[in-house]
């Protein structure tokens, strides 16, 4: 018992002579030791302003007023990092034993101010020596301090703004920051929790030897992070110039919610609202060279491998990227998620869309992008196996198809779109064997004409509305088809009876060459040869305005290759109505006089004429109304 009371009595004594002793240690010293060791472990000065209070809970230190950590000398007089307080937490073991450990800051609303310069480097960069071996290095502090050592770090509300060199500043906050590294030559855990476009993200980060990382070395690196419906991890090697190497993998089940939340666009096309995922390995160097090797990404339905490089040293981004895939299916990009129903902001029933074009993307990076895929599917459109190229220059586009394969055959050549003074949009291509039935079927609905069509094309637009490209467009181009067949109507018996019956019309070519001049297309050449007659075409087809003013001309043959009947019908109206009537202006300055009356008394037998209607009439509206249905038929019409 009395051993009892005795060690009582010595624990009480004990503890008097602490209590007097932490009353009586100086706060000036705790935060000029702290001062110290902050400036041997990081090279930089750490200034501390305002009154300084003893604390002796939540731990044993000292809380202060404004503090500041100074800049690289490079970087300016602006401090890197300022907080209106800071609490400093010291060792109580250590403390009994003459010496002060700080193990614990909190830092109240700091501010950390983080730049790169000219050649690269970061503020964040810091050059006080630490032993290369890596093993503990102590504090020259006075009391004979150990190594420093932080049992946690917290920075309370922290903004972090983040300038490249040459570049307007990037702002991050407010964010929480707890960082746990109570063995010198131990790991360090550091977490992140913030709120960014009304989503949480939180981040876990194990650094293997914090140490070592100050003192410019590499060392082993694990991060994860979660938030807004995604995650992300990384396990690979880091250094504190920035430099990192490792596998990386993200997943989202929303990746146009993450977007948002870090400040992208939310006008994105639905498709993106599926599950995306992306593995790989990647490395950044402390020159801003980042690099994707073994790339798989999944998004939208589709799987893409490949590599990709981004530079970010310069002015402007610079990309290398190149992809493969099996079967794409893009048909979701083709719809925004804005305006909802078939027609484009800004278009009319009758008229091509007048909504603004935003082109500003062109000019956010340069680079070239390969691709090659199995099949691409756009919609009604369908791209069979394609290469393609797409090479970014000062807000200049250029896509080089060499080549894909669609309507059964092949495209090839070059379309242009360019920011740099105004938007324009120009192509040069190249069809082969084209399957005119999947395409006009695709284009205008109609499945009548079938054979193989080749074509070249060369056009040039310019305007901030697909309404004032069409009016603007200017060109060149030709269009040739062997032996084909036009369905639903025998053309032959059509223009040599006046009789429409269904059946086949098979020709054996058709040829047309055109200019494009503000956005009117002129052919003066179509010629479309049959066995027994031809068909001519030639006029105006109006790519801005949508309307037509055409003229199409049967001819048919006496014998042997001397011209018989010739039958002028003239094509005018929108595109969505147009009028179709006979030309007798035009047909009086062909060989119509010489044949009149022998038409005449061939119709006259099955024509009954109305009262008040000489026969000169009824042959013209018998004339009138068998072309229009006939021209109907052609046009896929009833």
């Amino acid at each position: 018992m009395k051993w009892a009371l005795r060690a009582l009595a010595g624990i009480v004594v004990l503890a008097a002579v602490m209590v007097v002793a932490l009353l009586m240690l100086p706060a000036e010293r705790i935060a000029r030791i702290a001062a110290q060791q902050v400036e041997a472990r990081t090279g930089r000065a750490l200034t501390i302003t305002g009154d300084l209070h003893l604390s002796f809970w939540p731990v044993l230190g000292i809380e202060t007023g404004p503090v500041t950590l100074a800049n690289a000398d490079w970087a300016g007089d602006e401090p890197m990092f300022r907080a209106t307080s800071l609490s400093i937490g010291v060792g109580v073991s250590e403390l009994i034993g003459g010496k002060i450990r700080i193990t614990r800051l909190v830092a109240e609303d700091p501010m950390l101010d983080l730049r790169t310069g000219a050649d690269g480097r970061g503020n964040w960069e810091l050059t006080t020596p630490v032993q290369a071996t890596g093993t503990s290095a102590p504090a020259a502090s006075a009391g004979g301090a150990t190594a420093l050592t932080l049992d946690e770090v917290q920075l309370k509300g922290a903004e972090v703004s983040y300038t490249a060199s040459g570049a307007a500043p990037m702002r991050l906050g407010p964010v929480d920051v707890k960082l746990a590294w109570p063995d010198a030559t131990g790991p360090a855990d550091l977490h992140l929790a913030l709120t960014s476009g009304g989503q949480p993200f939180d981040m876990t980060m194990r650094i293997d030897s914090l140490e070592a990382f100050l003192a410019g070395q590499t060392t082993a690196l694990a991060l994860n992070a979660k938030g807004a419906g995604g995650d992300l991890s990384f396990e690979g090697q880091v250094n504190n110039s920035g430099a990192l190497s490792g596998a990386v993998s993200a997943r989202s089940d929303d990746p146009v919610t993450v977007l948002e939340a870090l400040g992208g666009p939310s006008d994105l096309p639905p498709a993106l609202r599926s599950r995306a995922e992306v593995e790989g390995r990647v490395s950044y160097g402390a020159d801003g060279r980042l690099s994707l090797r073994d790339l798989a990404l999944t998004a939208a339905g589709n799987s893409l491998s490949g590599a990709a490089d981004l530079d970010l040293s310069g002015k402007r981004p610079q990309i290398s990227a190149d992809f493969s895939a099996g079967a794409l299916d893009l048909s979701g990009f083709m719809e925004t998620g804005s305006t909802g129903g078939g027609q484009s902001a800004g278009s009319t029933g009758s008229g091509w869309s007048t909504a603004p074009i935003d082109a500003s993307a062109l000019g956010l990076a340069d680079g070239q992008l390969h691709l090659s895929a199995q099949s691409i599917a756009l919609g009604d459109w369908a791209l069979g196996p394609t290469t393609a190229a797409v090479t970014l220059n000062k807000s200049r586009a250029v896509l080089d198809l060499a080549p894909a394969t669609i309507f059964g055959g092949s495209l090839s050549g070059r379309m242009v779109a360019n920011n740099r003074k105004g938007f324009s949009v120009s192509a040069d291509l190249t069809a082969s064997d084209l399957q005119t039935e999947a395409l006009l079927t695709t284009l205008a609905g109609t499945d009548r004409l079938s054979g193989k069509l080749q074509a070249q094309i060369s056009v040039l637009g310019a305007g901030r509305s697909v309404d004032a490209i069409m009016r603007s467009l200017s060109g060149s181009g030709q269009i040739r088809m062997g032996r084909g067949v036009i369905s639903g109507i025998d053309l032959d018996k059509l223009f040599r009876s006046g009789a429409v019956t269904k059946g086949t019309t098979v020709f054996d070519s058709l040829t047309a060459s055109y200019k494009i001049q503000k956005g009117n297309l002129q052919n003066d050449d179509l010629l479309l040869s049959l066995s027994s007659f031809r068909v001519e075409g030639q006029g105006r087809i109006g790519l801005g305005a949508r309307d037509l003013n055409y003229l199409v001309t049967p001819v048919a043959f006496k014998g042997g290759e001397s011209e018989g009947l010739r039958l002028p019908l003239r094509v005018t109206g929108p595109w969505s109505g147009p009028k179709i009537a006979p030309d007798l202006e035009a047909a009086a300055g062909s060989k119509l006089d010489e044949q009149k009356d022998a038409l005449e008394q061939k119709l006259r037998d099955k024509l009954q004429v109305e009262d008040g209607k000489t026969t000169e009439d009824a042959l013209k509206d018998k004339l009138e109304s068998e072309a229009r249905k006939g021209i109907l038929k052609l046009l896929g019409g009833n």
